[in-house]
């Protein structure tokens, strides 16, 4: 049968070219970027980069101009359009532009002529971290935000809806608003508010309990304040001999910063552990000594018995487990200072448990939460009694702090009004607003205030590290007891300073909305929908967060008390497939997938029919099944999406990581992250045999490599890319028929869209010049290594080229029966002391042009290279010499030239810049002469 034939709507850019390369180095340095980066407001896990969520929404919404043949009629025409267009994202990515008015005020402008000045409402039912809801509000887009998770919830309204509510007005504090003359922009007002009552708290609670804190003294008889305190756990050794409270260590270094190594030295003195510091390298822990607990069990350093893990947890369970303080940190200047524990300073810490602590039960969760099976069974339990203190003292202070709010708003001139959770604006709502920020300091607090927190001894930290330095909730042996006061890490104004900043700098503009919904029914109108969902079992969100929860709920019921009404973060419809909740491996995918099918095929029901929306999908390695079969979640996602009705259109890989290391077109480690375009699928869509598709295939894959190879894309990022094109054109169809007249898999399909792209780009080789199909032929097989005379002519005479012809052009040496491509490298030390000249070169082959181009590049980067393309004559097609970089990074990926992939790899991204200045350095030259 044929093919649908319905009219496509205007082709968005997300569906035609990106300027990928940039998107990704942005994306990749953003996680270098803190004061003021949204990520800091609070935890959450596997955020998008902001940058990328920027790019794909306004790509997403802003018109491709080969959808106007008549305003551009020409490939000429499209190319310099689309490059302005792609020029504003590459602006747009950019971290320090985030706040440029002036460039969001182009990027609206663009977004509203491709609308019809009526863009959608965007919404991310799986909002998370908020990413896509934010970027949407900052593009001035109607941003909607829902998720199941509470947490989830609280971060996007402290993003997107609260903010715009208190644009523009002055801090209520008193004598605050005097302290800046000009107006206050954006929230920054409100910013000014968090710090001033957050340092209020902090003095309050130091007043209160800031004795259980005390300072230490260093050897100079001086007093300074202490950063941490290292605590070791302890059980009874199971030797009756023995029966020391045996410290179960980790790592007993403090600092490895050389020539200030420090760590503890142990010793059993009377049948107590006693510690002290060490500084001498020579004594210092080898990897053989160092700490007492391994993978299996621990070793007593009293008696040398070795003790299992069983063992220690059912001493946790039976409450005999203990903590012996190791080590004091103190600040010196400009550095550590550790000090052995002192009897002051143990006592401190032994104080009461407080009545009022989060006792809920910590999840079962074996993959992600590690500490039940020692007795750590509820959520206070991962806390000393002194840090149980300091987190209920601070989250009683947010209830007196907002009073205080209140009172001061109402003299500043504000209306009482209704509550912030009711939509309010004045008083009440402003002090509910001020207060949630408060709480979101406290539970960033508690990110470093835990007996799961280590220390990091590594030279550049000796700090905190926090709970979540990996997505679990780990056991910890030896921990770090930070001190609220300290001034780092665990400092309550440290993490009020971080949420305020991230309040200074967020975008203006109409409130959005965040509310709690479970995707599979808040997607109930119509929208376009951006998201990024759960991928499977990767992340325990649910569990994970209800670390945080408890405590924001202790902190914030009274000012949400519709958000934080469960006593934990609901688990039952969280979409991720987690065995232990459904019945066992299988029950949780198909739990997994008849969800997120549902999500789906709801919002296809409401899909707007201008527009595709986007998904991003997080990669992972291959899994295999039961049966030995290689499997997916990226097939899974992609036969979740074509079942549910949507049809693909574009494919795009988005990195976060970037490096010298390129991977295998095989693996799924290229890129972190894949971005999938998606259309409605007419109702009236027909199938078609497997012939009809491989024919399809054929007729449009050439021209859509061809407009992918002249984008702005990285020859690593191709084959992915490439994926879009092939799925475009297999996801149209309701059903591709196999011979046996069964309906054609997406693993299935994605099999023959790689044949036909591997048969697409072979042909290509057929428009390059004798020499060089005989360089290509002669590389797949050799690479830059030499090869056989005897093989080598017969390759070149069935490619009409000789050896001696080959030689004197300079693409290869022959010599001793050996024939070796010169390579970039090779290049550069035969031209060590002259420069090559293109425009003299009386054999010059396309291949010899991307191989100087290349040397070029490397050498001294896109100047040179541009200006040596300037003088390489016009019988060279320009385009074919980035065809041929694009066909030998994908070469030497298969041959496992890592090197060398980088080098082509690095040609074929920067293409576009050197073509335009070569084209600027070719103008200079006929000027001169």
């Amino acid at each position: 049968m044929t093919a649908d034939t319905t009219a496509v709507p205007r082709r968005k850019l997300i569906e035609v070219a990106l300027p990928l390369e940039k998107i990704n180095a942005e994306s990749a340095r953003e996680k270098s970027i803190r004061h003021g980066h949204p990520s800091t407001l609070h935890l959450w896990w596997a955020r998008r980069p902001l940058a990328a969520s920027r790019a794909v929404l306004f790509a997403q919404l802003v018109d491709d101009p080969s959808s106007f043949p008549d305003r551009f009629p020409t490939d000429e025409a499209i190319a310099k359009e689309r490059k302005r267009l792609h020029e504003i994202i590459e602006q747009l990515v950019v971290w320090e532009n985030a706040g440029d008015e002036n460039l969001l005020r182009r990027a609206r402008e663009e977004i509203l002529a491709s609308t019809d000045g009526n863009p959608p409402p965007i919404l991310d039912p799986f909002a998370g971290g908020g990413t896509i809801p934010l970027e949407a509000h900052r593009l001035g887009l109607e941003a909607h935000a829902s998720d199941l998770n509470p947490v989830a919830v609280l971060i996007n309204k402290a993003l997107i809806e609260i903010p715009p509510k208190f644009v523009g007005r002055p801090p209520v504090f008193p004598g605050a608003a005097d302290a800046q003359i000009s107006t206050w922009p954006r929230a920054t007002g409100l910013a000014e508010d968090v710090r001033r009552y957050g340092q209020w708290m902090r003095d309050e609670a130091e007043k209160r309990i800031g004795h259980l804190y005390p300072k230490a003294k260093i050897p100079d008889g001086t007093e300074t304040t202490v950063i941490a305190w290292i605590w070791a756990r302890t059980v009874p050794c199971p030797n009756p001999a023995c029966g020391i409270a045996m410290p179960l260590v980790r790592s007993w270094w403090l600092g490895k910063k050389k020539g200030k190594e420090a760590y503890v030295v142990p010793r059993v003195v009377d049948g107590k552990v006693e510690f002290s510091i060490g500084h001498d390298p020579k004594k210092a822990p080898t990897k053989d000594t160092d700490g007492t607990v391994g993978r299996t069990g621990a070793v007593c350093i009293g008696c040398g018995a070795a003790v299992d893990r069983e063992h220690i947890k059912s001493e946790g369970r039976a409450g005999r487990m203990g903590a012996q303080l190791m080590a004091t940190v103190a600040e010196g200047k400009r550095t550590r200072i550790y000090l052995h524990p002192t009897s002051e300073h143990e006592a401190a810490a032994k104080v009461d448990r407080p009545v009022e602590v989060p006792d809920q039960e910590l999840g079962y969760h074996p993959k992600d939460i590690w500490t039940p099976p020692y007795g750590l069974t509820a959520f206070a339990d991962l806390f000393t009694s002194r840090q149980l203190i300091a987190l209920t003292t601070f989250s009683d202070l947010v209830g007196e702090a907002h009073e205080r709010i209140l009172t001061d708003a109402r003299d500043a001139g504000m209306i009482e009004g209704d509550r912030l959770e009711a939509g309010g604006t004045g008083a009440t709502a402003y002090a509910d607003a001020v207060a949630t920020y408060l709480g979101f300091a406290i539970s960033r607090m508690t990110n470093k205030s835990s007996t799961i927190c280590s220390w990091d001894s590594s030279p550049k930290m000796e700090a905190v590290r926090s709970v979540f330095a990996r997505q679990a909730l780990p056991m910890s042996w030896d921990f770090a007891e930070s001190n609220p006061w300290g001034g780092s890490g665990g400092d309550y104004l440290e993490d009020l300073l971080w949420v305020s900043r991230v309040l200074d700098k967020g975008p203006s503009g109409k409130p959005g909305v965040a509310r709690q919904a479970d995707a599979q029914v808040s997607v109930g109108q119509p929208v376009l929908l951006s998201t990024d969902p759960p991928y499977y079992d990767n992340i325990g969100y649910s569990d994970l967060s209800d670390f945080f929860y408890v405590w924001l709920r202790r902190s914030l019921r009274p000012v949400h008390p519709n958000l934080l009404s469960t006593m934990l973060v609901p688990k039952a419809e969280e979409l991720v497939a987690n065995p232990y909740r459904y019945n066992g491996k299988e029950g949780a995918h198909k739990f997994f997938e008849d969800g997120f099918r549902e999500v789906f095929r709801r919002a296809r029901e409401v899909a707007l029919p201008d527009y595709p929306i986007t998904v991003y999908y997080a990669f992972k390695q291959q899994d295999t099944n039961d049966s030995g079969e290689a499997s997916t979640g990226w097939e899974t996602l992609l036969e979740g999406m074509v079942r549910s009705g949507w049809a693909i259109t574009a494919t795009w890989p988005m990195r976060s990581e970037l490096g010298n290391r390129i991977l295998s077109q095989g693996t799924n480690a290229l890129a972190s992250s894949i971005v999938l375009a998606l259309r409605p699928r007419p109702e009236t869509a027909s199938t078609i045999d497997r012939r009809g598709f491989i024919n399809a295939l054929k007729d449009e894959l050439p021209d859509a490599l061809r407009e992918l190879q002249q984008g702005a894309i990285a020859p690593v990022d191709l084959p992915q890319a490439a994926i879009g094109p092939g799925m475009a054109v297999f996801s149209r169809f309701a059903g591709v028929l196999t011979d046996d007249g069964s309906k054609m898999s997406v693993r299935a399909a994605l099999a023959r869209i790689n044949e036909i792209l591997d048969e697409v780009l072979a042909e290509q080789e057929g428009d390059f010049d004798p020499d060089t199909r005989f360089a290509i032929a002669w590389f797949r097989q050799h690479g830059f290594e030499a090869g056989s005379f005897g093989d080598a002519d017969n390759m070149a005479r069935a490619r009409n080229a000789s050896l001696e012809h080959l030689e004197r052009s300079g693409i290869l040496t022959s010599r001793a029966g050996k024939v070796t491509l010169l390579s970039p490298v090779a290049l550069g030390e035969i031209y060590v002391d002259r420069e090559y000249d293109p425009a003299t070169d009386p054999h010059i082959s396309t291949w010899e042009v991307v191989m100087h181009l290349a040397r070029a590049l490397t050498e001294k980067g896109v100047p040179a290279a541009a200006a040596l393309l300037s003088r390489v004559p016009e019988s060279i097609d320009r385009d074919l010499c980035k065809e041929l970089a694009f066909l030998l990074f994908t070469i030497a990926e298969d041959l496992k030239s890592t090197q060398i992939a980088v080098e082509f790899n690095s040609l074929g991204t920067a293409w576009n810049d050197i073509v335009a200045e070569s084209r600027n350095a070719s103008t200079q030259l006929m000027l001169d002469t």
